[in-house]
């Protein structure tokens, strides 16, 4: 216990140092986000207030570079940045941290932050390959965050908190407000595979929350927030394993209740129309973003057109991202699609605004 806290102590004295050391971009202290087509993996970069860099994870490999492509077009020319600060990699999957290793070629990546290195995975042939890869990317010093672990990073009005919810299938103490729908859980088969070890990360500026829970499956789920909620309500979601059926189990969603949701699938893969209806179940819901249009499910099953980033199939796409934006506050926050799409106010809940 005490040299993990005495790991914690030290992984915060460097982020206070790098934070302070770092120069705000000329967004007027907003906090912003930027989830970015991967084609159904995920990519998702914050800025903070302060101009510090988070990317949690980093999309597909090969495929011509495009994914990697498209990460360092959003952080040079949109976010304009020239180096990434924070590089999360939620679970060991290769749509997740597919590209850690090419970006880190490209553009510097000061930290590196994952769930800890298994020594093998049954999912994944490859591997020992690609995590060799990422081994060398990170010099092997990437730090291994806890469920349990909390981090301050610098901002200009408020702090931005970080909080680590499950990581390698632990989950934080069940305490909270009893969840109402707690007895509507029905388990399914245990998940073996990384998906259900995913790291789940809850970000707060004053009352501005944001949950991302990389692949996290239904039961782990329903242990977070069973028979107590210790998360609370969000204010923006993104939606987790791109919107597939096998997670966002509705004793989970209904008890975040999120306003605003973002989901990161592909033209075939998420967007499942039963995930879809138990977000619009919740009585927060305003708005749901997709970064593609299913083309396998019906118009009414999904998203309105003017809420779906990319239309069209795989070959088709340009790549066009979401972005939110965080009011220095953190009592409102916008949402548009690309840079020149509508931008949509929403107030952060709890506000008198």
């Amino acid at each position: 216990m005490r040299s993990r806290c005495t790991l914690l102590c030290v992984a915060l004295c460097l982020l206070v140092a790098s934070f302070q050391a770092a120069q705000a971009d000329g967004k007027n202290g907003r906090l912003d986000l930027y989830f970015i087509d991967v084609e159904g993996g995920a990519a998702t970069l914050l800025v903070t207030p302060a101009g510090e860099s988070v990317l949690i994870d980093s999309g597909y490999p090969d495929n011509m570079g495009r994914d990697r492509d498209r990460i360092l077009k959003v952080v040079r020319e949109v976010a304009k940045l020239d180096h990434i600060d924070h590089a999360v990699v939620s679970h060991w999957h290769m749509d997740h941290y597919g590209n850690h290793a090419s970006i880190t070629a490209e553009i510097p990546i000061r930290t590196f932050w994952d769930r800890g290195i298994p020594d093998t995975l049954s999912d994944d042939k490859q591997f020992p390959d690609r995590i060799a890869l990422y081994r060398a990317a990170s010099q092997n010093e990437s730090r291994t965050l806890h469920a349990g672990d909390t981090f301050e990073m610098q901002g200009q009005k408020l702090p931005l908190k970080v909080r680590v919810l499950t990581g390698s299938r632990e989950v934080v103490p069940n305490s909270g407000e009893p969840n109402p729908f707690a007895s509507e859980h029905k388990a399914k088969a245990e998940d073996k595979s990384d998906n259900a070890a995913s790291l789940s990360l809850l970000f707060e500026l004053g009352k501005f929350r944001f949950l991302t829970c990389g692949d996290l499956t239904w039961n782990v789920e329903a242990q977070l927030v069973t028979p107590n909620n210790p998360v609370g309500k969000v204010d923006l979601f993104m939606v987790t394993h791109h919107g597939l059926g096998v997670s966002n189990n509705p004793v989970f969603v209904k008890a975040i209740d999120p306003v605003v949701d973002v989901m990161c699938n592909g033209p075939s893969k998420g967007g499942d129309p039963a995930v879809i209806a138990t977000l619009r179940s919740c009585p927060s819901f305003q708005a749901l973003y997709q970064l593609h249009r299913n083309l396998s499910a019906k118009a009414e099953q999904q998203a309105p057109a003017e809420f779906i980033a990319n239309a069209g199939d795989t070959n088709d796409c340009q790549g066009t991202w979401v972005k939110a934006s965080v009011a220095p506050d953190g009592e409102s926050y916008t949402v548009q699609i690309g840079p020149d799409g509508a931008q949509r106010t929403f107030n952060t809940r709890g506000t008198s605004k």
